[in-house]
């Protein structure tokens, strides 16, 4: 008789709980419920919401999901278990690069304390970077290039431990670049195409980054130090055009056998080109056009195995050896180099020749500019 009853109780609840059972007729479905958020992107929402506010433009609509809780399925977000917590899920990305949108940054952003990523270049961002950012310390890369930001140098960057790849490049930022940027183990720096105003210090040669590009940075100046060398162990390229270098090249620049690509172009860098250079196996592009060098190009440089592009135009070189014309690209207008095309006067040449010669033992004054086509952009 108990059994009877238990078996009864248990077609019941079967009965009762499953809808296929009780009736014929299909049931709606049920509503979905939103997924329960843990505390890490309940920050995230609050993040992400506040930048969504702060966006005054989007013309590609790229924010038009950015609603409710489920930021992991938010456009341009990206999430991943939390490097401290397996249980836990978290945004880890936010991509949002091309995107065309205008607005500011929010001091919200500090929230997103597992981010690892945070990619905005080629937007219409203004204002200043927000102090919060110095909070994440996780973050690897950030690139903010070709936005409008401004203020001076975010010094937020020195702060985080963890950061590999910094890009500023293309805003509107000015002053002082703290010397302690090249102090950080960082591999890639791009600065360039700001309006920074500072002096190329020997703690430049402390960076262990593999790219550094300061290029169009005409107010930077200073020398380039002759502890460079100490780069050798990490350095790939190495961008200065038009950065208001004005002194010579130093011998030590030969240790860098890592390097491959060399733009000293569009300064004010003086007397000749060092031999040493001929040591740095790895180049494959060097352009120091635009300069006031003299001299003779030594023929260890066009002997290099991997050199496919010379670029020496438009200095007071008086020779070349026939070498150099077996370089793949070279460019040699605008020297003083006899037999070869498209050179510069003879009175130019001998004016050149007949002044002080240059002192690389201290910084000179930039001379009065010669005419010349403006710096490429990077």
């Amino acid at each position: 008789m108990m059994m009877r009853s238990s078996a009864a109780v248990f077609l019941a609840f079967v009965v009762t709980a499953s809808p296929l059972l009780a009736s014929s007729q299909p049931m709606p479905a049920p509503p979905a419920v939103a997924p329960t958020n843990n505390s890490r992107l309940e920050k995230a929402y609050m993040a992400l919401q506040a930048l969504k506010r702060a966006i005054t433009d989007d013309p590609k609509n790229l924010t038009h999901n950015w609603c409710g809780p489920d930021v992991c399925s938010y456009y341009g977000v990206f999430c991943a278990t939390a490097p401290d917590d397996p249980c836990a899920r978290t945004v880890a990305s936010v991509d949002l690069n091309h995107g065309d949108l205008a607005g500011s940054l929010p001091e919200e952003l500090g929230l997103l304390s597992d981010l690892a990523v945070f990619h905005l270049n080629s937007n219409r961002f203004c204002g200043a970077l927000p102090d919060s950012l110095r909070s994440l310390h996780l973050l690897h890369e950030i690139d903010v290039s070709n936005n409008q930001l401004s203020g001076t140098f975010p010094s937020q960057l020195l702060c985080l431990p963890n950061v590999q790849y910094v890009d500023i490049r293309f805003n509107n930022f000015c002053g002082e670049v703290p010397p302690a940027i090249f102090e950080k183990k960082i591999d890639a720096l791009f600065i360039n195409n700001n309006h920074f105003e500072f002096t190329l210090s020997e703690s430049f040669s402390n960076s262990t980054a593999s790219v550094i590009v300061l290029a169009n940075l005409p107010r930077v100046g200073g020398c380039l130090p002759s502890s460079i060398g100490d780069m050798a162990g990490t350095l790939n390229e190495l961008i200065l055009l038009n950065s208001g270098i004005s002194s010579c090249i130093p011998p030590e620049i030969g240790k860098l056998d890592k390097l491959t690509v060399l733009d000293l172009s569009f300064n004010s860098i003086v007397g000749t080109l060092p031999d040493t250079i001929g040591n740095m196996k790895a180049l494959e592009q060097l352009n120091i056009a635009h300069n006031r060098l003299a001299g003779e190009i030594p023929e260890s440089i066009c002997a290099l195995p991997h050199l496919k592009n010379f670029t020496y135009s438009y200095n007071f070189f008086c020779g070349e050896p026939h070498r150099c014309l077996e370089v793949p690209r070279i460019d040699d207008r605008q020297n003083c180099i006899a037999g070869r095309p498209d050179q510069r006067p003879g009175q130019q040449c001998i004016e050149f020749l007949h002044q002080p010669p240059a002192h690389c033992d201290a910084p000179r004054s930039p001379p009065p500019p010669v005419y010349a086509p403006p710096p490429p952009v990077y």
